[in-house]
């Protein structure tokens, strides 16, 4: 049964006031959702999402729907208005796509990614990246990012495909325990019923998505979103030509990385990097 449209609120939100002239627009020359779809190379379900305010209208469709529309600058000046509005909360929708998805698949070149953290692993990220954060708001974003790990832990979880830059191993956050807890949690997910874990190493030179870290999230009606981050923002995108090119992307990144098998004996090793000494006996 599907679920009623919540009631859009033009004047006190940009999104809901793209929403409402995109369908205004569209039922002005009298086009479809299919029709719209074929004209601006996006899936009907974006754009019905984004008419009733539940997605964000990614771009490129601002450009695309101002000339379909012939509408000169009107969505491209309305999403300048809706990222202004929602920037802070991009990363908050690609958790809220991630928790509906059948597949994740997602590449991180320097740190283990959310999903694989420990609790120690998270709590030196969070104090290394905010030393002016008090104990008690570092112990909230431990609390919610395993949180969000519940997601592995469905009775039908996602199937997961992480690829790892050899970098996330060597980059010792929170020091040699920290690490080897760290590292020794990644072991068993390598290659399991839902979970695969593929290793970058560094001999494999540099690749296009090396300095970043990329998700792909396949949704149940097949579609897949892209929520790519750089070094100061992230960008999510649902139109095919990146979504196809983001997908080969990873597609080629797997072809470098090392297999699984070899990936757990690069884990192995160096988890000897940081494995504490034995006191001497005496």
């Amino acid at each position: 049964m599907t679920q009623p449209s919540r009631d859009l609120e033009p004047v006190h939100s940009a999104r809901d006031l793209y929403g409402v002239e995109l369908r205004r627009q569209r039922q002005l020359i009298g086009l479809s959702l299919d029709r719209m779809s074929d004209i601006v190379n996006y899936s009907k379900t974006h754009l019905h999402g984004v008419e009733t305010g539940e997605r964000l209208p990614l771009p490129p469709i601002s450009e695309k729907l101002d000339a379909a529309f012939g509408t000169g600058e009107l969505f491209q000046g309305l999403w300048g208005a809706v990222k202004r509005e929602y920037t802070p909360r991009r990363f908050d929708h690609c958790l809220e796509l991630e928790a509906r998805a059948v597949r994740i698949q997602e590449f991180c070149a320097g740190i283990v990614p959310g999903l694989l953290q420990t609790s120690a692993y998270m709590r030196a990220l969070f104090t290394e990246g905010n030393p002016q954060m008090s104990s008690g708001e570092i112990d909230s974003l431990v609390a919610a990012r395993l949180g969000r790990q519940e997601v592995m832990r469905r009775d039908s979880p996602p199937h997961f495909w992480w690829i790892l830059g050899e970098a996330a191993l060597r980059q010792a956050v929170g020091g040699p325990e920290v690490m080897y807890g760290q590292l020794a949690t990644l072991l068993p997910l390598v290659q399991s019923r839902c979970t695969t874990i593929q290793i970058v190493p560094f001999a494999a030179g540099s690749c296009t998505l090396m300095n970043g870290a990329l998700i792909l999230l396949t949704l149940p009606d097949n579609s897949t979103i892209v929520y790519q981050e750089g070094p100061r923002n992230g960008e999510i995108f649902d139109d095919r030509e990146t979504v196809t090119q983001r997908v080969r992307e990873y597609d080629l990144m797997k072809a470098s990385a090392l297999p699984p098998r070899d990936s757990a004996a690069l884990i192995e090793a160096t988890m000897e990097m940081y494995e504490p000494c034995e006191s001497p006996r005496t």
